[in-house]
């Protein structure tokens, strides 16, 4: 019979509004309906119980796992002592027919240990402990547990070795043990999980070799070995036990930062799925093997740090830039400064025997000691000279910038007005081209400024560049010269982008043309770093409030809105590592237009590297090309990168950021999307959090016609936080956006 306060309830909706917080829940019980119902989930309960009390076992289990923790912040505090509401109200459980099927207490701030007394939940699917501060042994109970489907216990502080009985998980589909203290070996039983696709036990201090039975696992999609102290070879025996090999679906391996020796081995090249592949900082010798040049989908592909030698495959050379072979002595041929020595002629002259002349014998005889030393000091000696040259240069031109500035007759160079360019040379030939900005520098001011490496990318290499006379900062990206268009071409291209102003996107300042083919594109240096950082490298100290993270989206979006509808122009490459903040932490988006001067092989490539990174619209497998809704699907996984703090590069249980966010919200345990800090102002933001995830899952819907344009989602974001003002003017005034 019903509760005759709940039949009351659903006669008066204004009877549950009695109270400030019972309003707050049932609006947050609304707004997660209309979120499920958007993304075409059948709710047929508001309740995740299905009435059915928890089992004696399973209620004793659970008793004896919470004695093993500890809680310090009190979020097991309604495990109280009945059976009748452990699968209704108990924090992080879910059951069916009173059995518990998961556990989910991420970031609780849960110390203590796992109880073995887990291997008692027998119908567990899933156990979700990481971000916690757990000691202790990881239990050998859960080899009982015959439907476990996913381990989620990273980022904890567990020690001892990995027990070999959870191979006996047939079911088994996702394991992260990452960012733990775990020794011993890799058991290699866990590849008895027939169905295990996700593997993880990166940062750790796992010793031995690595198992040839996961090298035949066809199952495995991401296998992370990282940062341990494996030794021995690299397993040769790839796809070696099935005839079709299009059944080893492996996208992802990372053994980098191990022990690692031996050969390379060409069986990798069978691996056909392959996308990333790292073998880094290990002691791997030989050649690279040429076979690996026909994974068409590796996208990423690092070697260096090793002890290879030998010739890159030209094929790899041009694809991956240099720092993926960077760190082997013998290694040549991955760029200009690497070339490998020519071939040695066919000894076809004649012998000193058959009378050879005497300058040849001379000629082939060893250099001697003394030689060789003669050879290296005046080497050592044209060198110091060039430097002394090039320090006079920088001394001449510096005293005369001095008497300049202390009333020389020589006038300065005017700042040249908003959209105009001011062209000037070197005495080598160089040219500098100026647009608009706060300050004026001389291409030897350029050259001579004190750089510092700031991130390397498909296009070339970015510097923070200091002027020496005034301190001034800016952002010098160097292209690199074989990817980039013919020179008249470039200037045109150069010359539009130049134009461009608006708050929300980086300021192209200067270009300069170098006598050698050296192409540098001068912008403002933003003090705060990418997006990127700012979200994923920051202490634990550091926190960033929802404001802050709304004012980033909407600047982002109104910046895409301006080249989407003024310079109709597509951005191809929007990640939140090339979204740039000032010291007021607006966004400035980067790269803008740098397709336009690259060749097709070049755009072709960094379309490439953002799929790889999470941030590529599904289509671009087929279409090839950028288009406004895949910026807007891009745009949609950055909302979601700081909704939820997570970096789309990092698989989440073996699925990318969207599909994930879109599983849990699936499951109804809508409130693990968001980032912890977030939760914790939830009854203050919950209504601000769920449209704006409901936005952002619009925006990377699978189908291109059913995402938004991104002036409609500067619209909805503008409604859900209205407060937020445009960003400041960035110094320059306003330049139309084409020239008629």
């Amino acid at each position: 019979m019903d509760d005759p306060i709940q039949l009351e309830a659903k006669a008066d909706w204004s009877s549950c509004s009695n109270t400030k917080k019972e309003k707050q829940k049932l609006a947050h019980f609304l707004f997660s309906l209309s979120l499920l119902l958007f993304l075409n989930f059948q709710l047929v309960s508001s309740k995740k119980w299905d009435g059915i009390i928890v089992t004696q076992a399973d209620y004793q289990a659970l008793n004896a796992f919470k004695h093993d923790l500890v809680d310090t912040r009190g979020v097991l505090r309604s495990w109280d002592n009945s059976n009748l509401t452990a699968c209704s109200g108990w924090t992080g459980i879910k059951c069916v027919n009173g059995q518990v099927i998961a556990i989910n207490l991420p970031w609780r701030g849960l110390g203590g240990r796992i109880s073995e007394k887990i291997g008692q939940l027998q119908a567990l699917r899933r156990l979700s402990l990481h971000d916690n501060l757990l000691v202790g042994p990881v239990p050998t109970s859960l080899g009982f547990l015959p439907n476990l489907r996913g381990v989620y216990l990273f980022n904890n502080r567990l020690s001892r070795s990995i027990p070999p009985s959870i191979g006996n998980c047939l079911v088994l589909q996702t394991l992260d043990l990452s960012n733990n203290q775990l020794t011993g070996i890799i058991p290699p039983s866990l590849a008895n999980s027939t169905r295990l696709y996700r593997l993880n036990l990166s940062f750790n201090g796992i010793s031995g070799p690595i198992p040839v039975s996961l090298s035949q696992s066809q199952t495995l999609t991401f296998l992370a070995l990282q940062h341990n102290n494996l030794s021995g070879s690299v397993p040769d025996s790839w796809g070696s036990k099935s005839v079709n090999l299009s059944s080893y679906q492996l996208k992802l391996l990372s053994l980098d930062h191990n022990f690692l020796s031996g050969k390379i081995p060409a069986s990798l090249s069978k691996l056909s799925f392959l996308e990333e592949l790292n073998l880094s900082h290990n002691t791997i010798e030989g050649e690279i093997p040429m076979p690996l040049v026909n994974l068409q989908n590796l996208s990423s592909f690092d070697v260096s740090y090793n002890n290879l030698s030998g010739t890159v495959p030209s094929v790899l050379a041009k694809k991956f830039n240099s720092s993926s072979f960077v760190g082997n002595n013998q290694l040549c041929g991955y760029s200009s400064s690497t070339p490998c020595p020519s071939p040695a002629p066919e000894n076809n002259l004649p012998t000193p025997s058959q009378g050879a002349p005497q300058a040849q014998k001379k000629h082939r005889r060893k250099l001697s000691t003394k030689d060789i030393i003669l050879i290296a000091a005046g080497a050592l000696l044209l060198v110091l000279l060039i430097i002394c040259c090039v320090l006079l240069c920088c001394l001449i031109r510096k005293r005369s910038a001095s008497k300049a500035k202390n009333g020389a007759t020589e006038d300065p160079k005017p700042v040249p007005a908003a959209g105009t360019e001011a062209e000037s040379s070197t005495e080598t030939g160089g040219k500098l081209v100026h647009f608009d900005g706060p300050f004026v520098f001389t291409a030897d001011d350029l050259l001579c400024a004190s750089a510092e490496i700031m991130g390397k990318s498909t296009y070339g290499t970015a510097y923070k560049a200091t002027l020496e006379d005034n301190n001034n900062q800016v952002a010098v990206r160097r292209l690199r010269e074989k990817i980039t268009k013919a020179q008249k071409e470039f200037e045109l291209e150069v010359s539009e982008l130049g134009k461009i102003r608006h708050p929300n996107i980086l300021a192209l300042r200067a270009y300069y043309l170098g006598p050698k083919g050296e192409k540098l594109l001068v912008y403002d240096y933003m003090p705060n770093g990418s997006l990127a950082s700012f979200l994923h490298a920051r202490g634990p100290e550091t926190t960033i409030p929802w404001p802050t993270r709304m004012t980033i989206a909407i600047g982002i979006t109104r910046g895409l809105c301006y080249l989407h509808t003024e310079q109709n122009m597509v951005h191809g490459n929007l990640t939140s590592s090339n979204i740039l903040l000032d010291e007021h932490n607006n966004p400035k988006i980067a790269d803008v237009g740098l397709s336009r001067l690259m060749t097709t092989t070049a755009s072709a490539n960094v379309i490439a590297t953002a799929g790889t990174m999470g941030y590529r619209a599904p289509e671009f497998s087929k279409l090839k090309h950028a288009s406004t809704k895949t910026d807007v699907f891009s745009l949609g996984v950055i909302i979601l990168e700081l909704l939820t703090g997570k970096s789309p590069s990092e698989a989440t249980d073996g699925l990318d950021l969207p599909q994930w966010v879109a599983s849990i919200v699936k499951e109804e345990w809508t409130n693990e999307v968001f980032d912890v800090e977030l939760i914790r102002d939830a009854p203050n933001i919950g209504d601000e959090l769920l449209n704006t995830l409901k936005l952002a899952l619009h925006c990377v819907d699978p189908s291109p016609a059913a995402r938004p344009e991104a002036h409609q989602v500067l619209q909805k974001l503008e409604e859900i936080k209205p407060e937020v003002p445009a960003s400041g003017d960035d110094g320059a005034a306003e330049v139309p956006a084409k020239s008629e």
